[in-house]
Parts: C-alpha cells; sequence; structure tokens
C-alpha cells in the first residue's frame, strides 16, 4: 500500500511539474516602476488609480536602501494575519514574523508613499533552516500543528526552479475599485522576483477563490492540493507559472 501511494504521487507530480526552460531562456526580468504602470490597459482607462503604486522586492541585502518598507510591510503583516485573522503567530514590536522570514527568502510588497497595499513572501523549494524547510514540506512532515499533513496531492517538490509563495495578503484599506491592479502589480512583482531566484514557477497556499482573480489578470494557476478550510478561510495548494507576460 505505502509503495502504491508513492507511485500515485509520483505520477501526480509528473502530471503537474512539466520540464521547465532553463533561466537562460528566459526574458529577463526588470522592476515595475509606476511608469510601466501608467502604460498597461488599467491605468489606460483610470490614470489616477495608479497614482504613486510601486512594487518592490525586499531582501536581507537590499532592505537597508527602502527605509522602513520592510518593517512596514511586517507590522502590515501583523494587522492581517494576527489581528485581522486572529492567528496565533510570532510577533515583537508592532511586527509578525516566523521561522521562515530568513536570509534566503524575498519579500514582495506593494505600497505607495510608504504605505504598504500588499504583499507576499517568496522562499526556495531547496531552502533549510534547523528543522524547517519551506511551510508546504514542513506541513507535510507535520511539523506545522495548523495545516495539514495531506495539503498537497504529492510529496512537496524540492527544486532550485520552484519556490513558495506565503503571507500573500492584499490591506483591507485597499479600494474595491484599485484592488485589480493591486493584485496586479502584486503578482507581476512576485513573477519577476522569482524569476530572478532562479524559479519558473511558485507554489504556495492560495484562496480557494484565487482562480477566478488570476484568470481576471491572464495567469494560470493549477490545483495541486485538495480544497480546505483552514482557520476560517477556504483554501487550495497551486502552482503558479511565472515565464509568461500576466498582462497583455
Amino acid at each position: 500500500m505505502g509503495m502504491q501511494k508513492q507511485v500515485d504521487r509520483e505520477s501526480r507530480a509528473k502530471d503537474v511539474f512539466p520540464e521547465i526552460r532553463p533561466q537562460s531562456q528566459l526574458a529577463t526580468s526588470g522592476k515595475f516602476s509606476v511608469i510601466e504602470h501608467k502604460e498597461n490597459q488599467f491605468s489606460k482607462k483610470a490614470p489616477e488609480l495608479t497614482s504613486e503604486i510601486q512594487g518592490t522586492t525586499l531582501s536581507f541585502s537590499n532592505m537597508h536602501l527602502y527605509g522602513s518598507l520592510c518593517a512596514n510591510h511586517l507590522r502590515a503583516r501583523r494587522e492581517v494575519f494576527i489581528e485581522g485573522k486572529g492567528w496565533e503567530l510570532p510577533q515583537a514590536e508592532g511586527m509578525e514574523f516566523d521561522q521562515y522570514d530568513t536570509p534566503q527568502c524575498r519579500w514582495v510588497v506593494v505600497h505607495e508613499y510608504g504605505r504598504i497595499l500588499g504583499g507576499m513572501r517568496l522562499l526556495p523549494t531547496t531552502a533549510k533552516c534547523g528543522q524547517y524547510t519551506y511551510m508546504l514540506r514542513d506541513a507535510q512532515c507535520g511539523l506545522l500543528a495548523n495545516i495539514p499533513q495531506d495539503i498537497l496531492f504529492f510529496d512537496a517538490p524540492i527544486r532550485p526552479d520552484i519556490c513558495e509563495a506565503t503571507r500573500l495578503f492584499i490591506a483591507s484599506s485597499v479600494s474595491s475599485k484599485r484592488r485589480l491592479i493591486v493584485q496586479t502589480i502584486l503578482l507581476e512583482q512576485m513573477a519577476a522576483a522569482a524569476r530572478e531566484m532562479g524559479a519558473t514557477a511558485v507554489i504556495g497556499i492560495v484562496p480557494a477563490v484565487f482562480s477566478r482573480w488570476m484568470k481576471r489578470i491572464r495567469m494560470s494557476a493549477t490545483p495541486v492540493g485538495p480544497a480546505m478550510n483552514i482557520d476560517g478561510d477556504k483554501t487550495q495548494a497551486a502552482l503558479m507559472s511565472v515565464t509568461q507576460n500576466m498582462v497583455n
């Protein structure tokens, strides 16, 4: 029975993870500036919506270049996940953090005049820090009490061309008419950051309505786990390609 389960997982993994093109064949990713977004289809319809919204990828190496942006992002995470959702997570000085916020990760932040509009964290699936690796794999290994072990249909990948996205959020202060542009900038910046990390795909737990959200911005996601209710949120693991342009 155990051998058959392993074969089934490997078969599903082959269906989900195709041969991914080498990084050298991908278009060079760039920064997403305010000027670039003023030229896209959303801001052509309503240029005032973009204002000074920007997407920035932060790391331990460059956070000093952006003032308090990293700290503000962690404070926004505390507001969303601890105050808003009631999750029991580590916090200090008004900031939320956990064992995956290491020099191996990248924080993708959408902001406007220093105000945080959205964000997420990226971590290589090859990451390791003590007994921990990355969230989905650690959940599968039984290290995370609040995430079911059967979160994926197959064994969690350990591949340099796949990274994991966690702590994805859009701030509640973002109005409905601006939400789509913020979502678009966030995912564009995620794709660019992932490519810079050497990845061509991103895996993560997302809201169950995520596929509908992604279709609106012409990006595809493949469900790779069962739909679940985690702490009151309907979620599902998904795999996203970051090798194609998401906004045409």
